[in-house]
């Protein structure tokens, strides 16, 4: 049997003048020094793996992206403030000095919330909540003459109901609304027609607060249907005053006009325009009261007053109350078609004499 031939590698001690037929042959390393050797597997090995890292990466940026949890600066310039009707009216000017204060030490802490209006769009992002951060961001990078940035979380609303229960909620949680403010968001959430009507967008807006609050700021959306473009302190009415003007409104049809023709004068300031809603209100009661008889052969007995019970919610948007006339229905949903003819029929259907 033949015996094969073993093939070696080159002697790498070899200077190449010494050996010059292998000099095209093979390459020359430094004494000492093995060879090493490109293996084309492991070239395509290492591609792939570090597409695949890439490619992971980039899932996780979108998903973190998708389900709002990454945090990134964005220009002050490129957020649109006016994307939704803002639940606030108006802020203390103390407290957004203090916030400007604590931004200017602290930096910002708590990121706003922001979706995207899409590419090419001027701004860019559309504010849902932190409206008190940007505008103090706002007056700090004017101060300073810097175009300023904001620590923004992009969302993902998936219409303009939620982006809304968003802003709400983060109002809450933070710093309350006044009840006007609740009320009023209501009311303007239904008109831009985000929800059919002041009922479903109360139910939707504030579904995680009590009944009785609920009850409150469908009484105080009475209101705002009524003065909000006449009322310039809104926010000072407290909920006793509050639940007084509604209960006068609901007396006095005509009360709402009166008030307006009034508060046109603008009162200098919120007592002012509280003491003219609480002289409205007096006359209201007086006017409602029935007298007591005056032509009886007998001097009549004292009469006793009726006190003025609470208004009951029998349903979101009407409400009765008892009054020294009788029982009085009142509310939002009188106002639509036929409903008046309906309760009458069933009082009709109901009582027997």
């Amino acid at each position: 049997m033949a015996k094969r031939k073993r093939l070696s590698p080159p002697r790498l001690d070899i200077a190449p003048e010494a050996a010059p037929e292998t000099k095209s042959a093979f390459p020359s390393y430094p004494l000492g020094v093995a060879p090493t050797r490109n293996m084309p597997i492991a070239s395509v090995a290492r591609e792939a793996a570090g597409s695949a890292a890439l490619d992971e990466m980039g899932r996780t940026l979108s998903e973190a992206r998708e389900e709002g949890r990454l945090i990134q600066w964005l220009p002050l310039e490129e957020i649109d403030e006016s994307y939704l009707v803002r639940d606030r009216i108006e802020t203390c000017e103390e407290e957004m000095q203090a916030l400007i204060d604590s931004l200017r030490d602290r930096g910002q802490q708590t990121a706003i919330e922001v979706t995207d209006l899409g590419e090419g769009t001027k701004p860019r992002w559309g504010l849902i909540s932190g409206w008190r951060r940007l505008t103090a961001l706002r007056r700090i990078a004017t101060e300073e003459g810097t175009p300023g940035r904001v620590l923004a979380i992009p969302r993902s609303p998936r219409n303009a109901a939620e982006a809304y229960r968003a802003m709400v909620e983060e109002n809450e949680i933070r710093v309350g609304l006044s009840h006007y403010e609740r009320a009023r968001i209501v009311a303007r959430a239904a008109d831009a027609g985000v929800y059919a009507d002041d009922t479903e967008a109360l139910r939707a807006l504030f579904g995680a607060a009590t009944r009785s609050r609920r009850s409150k700021i469908g009484s105080f959306v009475r209101i705002v249907r009524a003065l909000d473009a006449a009322l310039r302190f809104p926010t000072q009415i407290g909920e006793r005053a509050g639940l007084a003007l509604v209960r006068a409104l609901d007396d006095d049809p005509e009360l709402a006009e009166r008030l307006r023709a009034r508060l046109a004068a603008a009162p200098a300031d919120a007592e002012a325009e509280a003491a003219l809603l609480t002289e409205a209100i007096a006359e209201t009661i007086a006017k409602t009261e029935v007298p007591a008889p005056v032509d009886t052969p007998a001097p009549a007995p004292a009469r006793r007053s009726v006190p003025r019970a609470a208004s009951v919610e029998l349903r979101p948007g009407l409400s009765c109350r008892e009054t020294s006339a009788g029982l009085l229905l009142s509310g939002e949903l009188l106002k639509q078609d036929g409903m008046r003819d309906r309760i009458l029929a069933l009082l009709r259907e109901g009582i027997s004499l």
